[in-house]
């Protein structure tokens, strides 16, 4: 994760199960509510597997950015997780972009 002003990105990678979208919630509430985060853009290019979990993960990470005024953007997601996203409704709710400006 990197932070420049009130933007936090977070490089994602790996698998994204149960397990690991536990540790990753814990890590990014911990530096959303720390400091002053206005927007958070999750890179998924690095993610080989994502299972409902990480749709968990993504709403969540949304509806508490909602509470404290901030943005949700997602990017570098394959055509699998953009799959996901869509047919989830997540796509009509949170931003996708390209490549990660910090």
């Amino acid at each position: 994760m990197e932070q420049r002003d009130t933007v936090l990105v977070a490089w994602l990678s790996g698998e994204i199960d149960h397990h690991a979208a536990g540790e990753l919630r814990k890590q990014l509430d911990a530096r959303i509510l720390a400091a002053p985060v206005e927007r958070v853009v999750l890179d998924f290019s690095g993610v080989s597997f994502m299972d409902s979990s990480g749709i968990g993960l993504i709403l969540g990470r949304y509806r508490l950015l909602q509470e404290v005024g901030g943005v949700l953007a997602v990017q570098g997601a394959g055509p699998q997780i953009e799959k996901m996203l869509r047919l989830s409704g997540l796509s009509g709710i949170v931003t996708s972009e390209g490549s990660a400006k910090v």
